[in-house]
């Protein structure tokens, strides 16, 4: 089906639009279907908070850390809230 087509069904004339509507269209069942699954190992850096994402991905399923003593990696679990930050008062 092409763009032109989608726009008849639709009631549009705006290219545009309709081309922003078919990706998200697109992002929407790519985010409900795991179909294009790709795995990414980094090492954690002590004092290091944040880690750079891939720039196409969508979603993050899960993340995990190896445990040392069992040589097994454990899901870290996903926080339910806003995390409580502090600021530190000491001199």
């Amino acid at each position: 089906m092409k763009v032109l087509e989608i726009m008849e069904r639709a009631g549009t004339r705006d290219t545009n639009l309709a081309i922003a509507f078919i990706k998200d269209a697109f992002h929407l069942m790519q985010s409900q279907i795991e179909v294009d699954l790709d795995e990414e190992l980094t090492s954690i850096v002590d004092g290091t908070r944040e880690y750079a994402l891939p720039k196409d991905m969508i979603s993050l399923i899960s993340v995990s850390v190896l445990n040392e003593n069992t040589d097994k990696y454990e899901r870290i679990s996903r926080l339910s809230g806003k995390p409580t930050l502090q600021s530190d008062e000491s001199p």
